[in-house]
């Protein structure tokens, strides 16, 4: 992907090229012909079909690169090996390494492919809102689920930007004037300004799905996403209440057998990234599955293995035992595709039940009630096959949750780092793993070249 910045935003007719040039990987999503003639910025949004995918086209970026990539590149991988639940066995001139070696700087690449990806897919949400509100040719019963989703993708990309680079810009405009001087603002700013994307979103979308493989997100997905973001920033009661409006939608979203779970058809999944094209299955499956030991990447951690409780169904069903020399060796198999087949088994799930199901326990405990909160987690462990737990107590019971969240949500885009870093729990977890641990590491740096290009953005963050 050609490199942007908020800096160096695209003008906005060039949205309009983007829907000529679409790559395969869009395909999926547009489900229409595109007229041949070149498209003004206007012609985009007088016609529903060319509006809609302008705003899909974001949908297959955030698929195919950046932060929410399944591939090495993504946060599942660089995230987990940053964190504790990967061990790495690639190139130690691959990025990948500096990340698990606790080396990254603020010239590493990934970062500033982070950082202007997000934001170069920010822009893409900016220009399908602009677009929108100065159409007159589309009925506002056809815009508002565009809206609600545009609105949606700026938020999740926002929250993404925030939890792993701290203090960052929050853009609602496509004006460079604006952006090239856009500065940092104060975390819970930041979250606040998330959250108030996201209510405006649940005015807009649907409460059905738009598409039948849940590709594009409904009012759920947008009260899962809310309920994460209460959680972080410590609105107990909100983030229970959120979670509830998901959890109480029974006639869409159902536990899932474990082995089943992440199969394209799953009525656990909220929201999940259509393939390139039919047949094709999702990058994790690449990124994760090996079949010979040592790994060419990376493999389970031994720590992630002890986690796990005799008899839990995640461990056979989500973990494969690699055997190989110095082995064995393990790998995550919440996917089991690495190829192509025929017709498309799975899609990379973005947002599904089971942490929906936790986010209410966790806010339930922080909130004193105990009872609701166990209930809560005990239905994820018998989903696991596993016992009631045995915690007693709000300390207990949060540190069982956090256990619970690590066993079942590991490899999804960051969760365990995210996890560890909102509960305090990051230094003792990392300082005996990694070397040169500083509690500063929570955050990695702004991207070299975007502090010199725009002063405004202030100093490094600190540590680097």
């Amino acid at each position: 992907m050609k490199r942007f910045t908020i800096l160096k935003a695209l003008p906005l007719h060039m949205l309009a090229l983007l829907l000529l040039c679409m790559t395969a990987g869009c395909e999926d999503y547009i489900e229409v012909d595109l007229p041949s003639s070149q498209l003004t910025a206007s012609m985009v949004f007088e016609d529903k079909a060319t509006a809609t995918a302008a705003v899909t086209e974001i949908y297959a970026k955030m698929r195919s690169s950046g932060m929410l990539s399944g591939s090495a590149q993504g946060l599942s991988a660089a995230m987990g090996l940053y964190a504790d639940e990967l061990e790495y066995y690639g190139a130690s001139t691959y990025f990948a390494a500096s990340f698990y070696n606790n080396a990254v700087l603020p010239s590493t690449s990934q970062v500033g492919s982070w950082w202007s990806g997000a934001y170069n897919q920010v822009y893409g949400a900016n220009a399908v809102l602009e677009g929108l509100a100065a159409s007159q040719a589309i009925s506002q019963a056809d815009k508002e689920p565009l809206i609600g989703e545009a609105l949606f993708c700026r938020a999740l990309l926002h929250f993404y930007l925030l939890n792993v680079f701290g203090d960052i810009p929050y853009i609602t405009t496509t004006d460079y004037r604006v952006n090239r001087v856009a500065q940092r603002m104060p975390s819970p700013e930041v979250y606040q300004m998330i959250a108030q994307d996201l209510e405006q979103a649940l005015t807009l979308l649907p409460e059905e799905y738009i598409t039948q493989d849940r590709t594009r997100p409904n009012r759920a997905a947008a009260q899962a996403l809310l309920a994460r973001v209460y959680l972080y920033s410590g609105q107990w009661q909100e983030a229970a209440d959120m979670a509830s409006a998901v959890l109480n939608n029974t006639a869409l979203y159902s536990e899932e057998p474990v082995e089943t779970t992440f199969l394209k058809e799953s009525n656990a999944t909220i929201w999940q990234f259509s393939p390139a094209a039919e047949g094709q299955n999702t990058a994790e499956g690449a990124t994760f599955i090996f079949i010979s030991g040592p790994p060419s990447f990376a493999t389970l951690r031994q720590e992630l293995m002890e986690a796990y409780e005799d008899g839990d169904l995640r461990k056979v069903h989500w973990v494969k035992e690699v055997p190989g020399d110095g082995g064995p060796w393990y790998h995550s198999n919440k996917y089991k595709e690495r190829a192509a087949t025929g017709a498309t088994l799975e899609m990379s799930v973005v947002l599904r039940l089971a942490e929906v199901i936790l986010i209410r326990s966790e806010a339930r405990a922080r909130q004193g009630d105990l009872i609701g909160a166990l209930e809560d987690l005990n239905r994820v462990r018998q989903h696991a096959g596993l016992d009631d737990t045995q915690a007693s107590g709000a300390s207990e019971i949060l540190e069982a949750i956090l256990r619970e969240r690590r066993t079942e949500l590991f490899t999804e885009f960051g969760h365990r780092f995210f996890d560890l870093k909102r509960t305090a729990n990051l230094d003792a977890a990392l300082d005996p793993l990694k070397p040169g641990w500083q509690p500063t590491d929570a955050l990695l740096p702004i991207p070299e070249n975007e502090l010199i290009t725009n002063p405004n953005l202030g100093s490094q963050n600190p540590g680097y």
